[in-house]
Formats: C-alpha cells, structure tokens, sequence
C-alpha cells in the first residue's frame, strides 16, 4: 500500500488494495476516525477538514449513516410524541420527497445547496410554495434533532431560505350568496352541517368529530372538544390544536331548528340501518354511522351542492372564513369572533380578516358621529 504518514495526531493517508484511497485520524479522546475517499486529494482534504473540526471543538461525524437512515430513525423516535395527522405528515413529506432524491447521501455530506436543489426542483415538478414550505420545516427539524445528537457539525437546512409562500385568495360567500347556499342546501342529508359551519366558522375536522354528547339544544350550545383527524391507520380522533380550539359555542335558533330536525333524520336512519348501524355518537357520520370521509363530503356532496347552488367553487374551509367575513361585516365585536373560531388571539383574527376592517371602521366613525349629533 502507498502510505503517507504524518506526526502523531496528524493522521494519515493509505491507498488501498482496491485503489480507494483511506484517511485516518486519531480523535482527542483516543479513538480513530476513518475516512475514504476515491482520490488522494479528496482524502487528504477530508483529513485536514476533520483535523481542523477538531481543533475547533466541533464534534467528529461519520459518513457511514445515510440521510435516508436517519430520517427514518428520527420519525421513528418521534412517532408516539406527536398527534397521528402531525407524525403522518412528516413521513409523507420524507417518504415522497426528500429520500427519493436526497435519501442516499451521507448525512454528514448534506449540504445547503442541495437542500436548495431539492426545492427547486419539488417547484417545477408541481408542488406548490406551501408544500415546499412545510417541507422545509421538517427537514430543518430533523436536522436539528442530528445536531443535538452530534451526527452533524451544523444544521444546513439553517442556511436555506425557503420559498416564500404563495397568497392564497380565500373566497368567501356574501350575505345573499350564503342564503343562496342554504336554500339549495334545504333538505339535505347533510343541511345542518353547512348550516352550523355557516353559523359558527367551525372547522371540517371539528364538525365531523362532533358528537351529540356536545350539543345542548336547549341551552343553545355546542362544546369543541376534539377534531377527526385521518391518518394511514385509519381514523382518529384527537384533542383541538390549541387550548383556545376547546370552546363553547353560542348556536342561532336557526341552528337550533335545523339540529332538532337532523336528529329526529338520523333515529330514523338508525333504525332503517338495524344492526348495520355503527353507533359512535356522531352528529354527522356516513350512512352507517361511522365518521364521514373527508373526501367523500367533497366529492359526493359538498361541491356538487355549490354547482346545484350556482356557486364558485371553494374549498370546505372557506365557509369558516365566510362565517368570519359575515360576523365582522355587521360588526359584531372581533374578539368575540376570534372566541368563536377558536384562535390563539385576536391579533390571528384581525390579520387574516383585514379586509373586512376598512368597513368596520366607516361604521364605527357614523357611530361617533351619531353619538356626538345626539342622533
């Protein structure tokens, strides 16, 4: 074997019998680092960008684990902390994205500029700037776990700077096209669900968690107290996101109404559905009383109703935002409607509904006038 040797802690370089060429170094702590590399040159850049970590504190990495490995070692470490949607998510955005293209790169060796690739690349296969976002977010989680744990000298995902998420223009409803919406909606199997996502800005998830135990029609209210999550295993159902998401709602007559009606509908689909019907307590489940596919709500009845209704179609969610736009627009106090969406503040409630404000504030400045005229 050609062999170079240096002083003691120095390391050294060998060509071996297989024309690769290995590095070796001796750690501050006694043991020794291997490195290869196809060139002597690269061994020998190896051997001094290793010597100089060392003399600069920063811990020793090996190339032998892949990022592949270690991503599918920290979801795995993960799995049972996080909520079930949360952890799937992740994984999908692992499994589909980063080990396909990046997976068999030591980790050691990840740099900045091809985490930057990947995303431009994920860009011009389709993915929106969300997704790529989010992804970001993992990626950069990961990678500060296998900082903690020494497996890398820095997080590089740290140096990357992910695209700028797109602008998402919510549509909502006016007053006249919601009403339009109701009526089309009359009869329905699923009328009370467009009317309590109309009257109270409830999310989809929370609506199809939503259980008769939670609902008190003679008070008028309706307690959130969990949100249907779907993962790879099937159906979950998990605590709100947030403390604030545990709320009380104040439910409209028209609510009321329409509630009292949906329950008399379904003890006679029950009893229809025999012992076929599984009963979980939902207020709105499928047609055998198991929860209600997301999808499926889309498909067979959500956007086929918008098109009855002579509607622009939109996405389930911008019902919610049509709840806050209606509630805001006759002036009704935005902390109270932050209360009702469940956000974390007000200030979340003001920001994503801003356009409504310049409107609120004419009519708050006709209030003063009113006021100091004695009108």
């Amino acid at each position: 074997m050609s062999r170079t040797k240096r002083g003691n802690n120095e390391g050294s370089i060998v060509k071996r019998a297989d024309g690769r060429w290995m590095a070796r170094v001796t750690l501050s702590d006694g043991t020794r680092k291997t490195l290869y590399a196809k060139t002597r040159r690269e061994a020998a850049r190896r051997l001094t960008a290793a010597l100089r970590d060392q003399d600069n504190g920063l811990p020793a990495v090996s190339d032998r684990q892949t990022l592949a490995q270690f991503l599918n070692s920290w979801l795995a470490s993960t799995r049972y902390k996080l909520r079930p949607r949360t952890w799937t998510r992740r994984e999908e955005y692992v499994r589909l994205h980063v080990i396909p293209v990046l997976g068999s790169l030591p980790l050691a060796r990840l740099t900045a500029q091809l985490i930057e690739a990947l995303y431009a690349q994920k860009i011009e296969e389709g993915l929106s700037t969300t997704t790529v976002h989010h992804l970001h977010a993992v990626l950069h989680r990961a990678l500060e776990s296998a900082l903690r744990l020494g497996l890398v000298q820095r997080n590089v995902a740290h140096l990357v700077d992910p695209p700028r998420i797109a602008h998402h223009e919510m549509i909502t409803l006016s007053p006249e096209q919601a009403r339009q919406f109701l009526a089309a909606a009359e009869g329905e199997r699923l009328e009370a669900l467009y009317v309590l996502a109309l009257s109270t800005g409830m999310r989809a998830g929370e609506l199809l968690a939503l259980r008769w135990r939670d609902v008190n029609l003679d008070s008028a209210s309706v307690h959130v107290r969990a949100t249907l999550q779907q993962t790879s295993a099937g159906y979950n159902f998990a605590e709100p996101k947030t403390a604030r998401s545990r709320r009380q709602i104040a439910l409209s007559s028209t609510a009321v109404d329409v509630l009292r009606r949906h329950l008399e509908q379904q003890v006679a689909e029950r009893k229809r559905m025999g012992s076929a019907w599984e009963d979980l307590g939902l207020v709105f489940p499928n047609t055998v009383g198991r929860p209600l596919d997301n999808v499926n709500l889309l498909r067979y009845w959500f956007h086929p109703l918008l098109e009855h209704a002579g509607l622009p179609r939109m996405r389930f969610h911008d019902l919610r935002h049509t709840a806050a736009t209606l509630l805001l627009g006759r002036g009704v106090n935005p902390k109270i409607v932050s209360e009702m969406l469940g956000h974390a503040s007000v200030a979340i409630t003001l920001d994503i509904y801003s356009h409504v404000m310049p409107h609120m504030q004419q009519q708050a400045a006709q209030a003063m006038d009113d006021t100091l005229r004695g009108e």
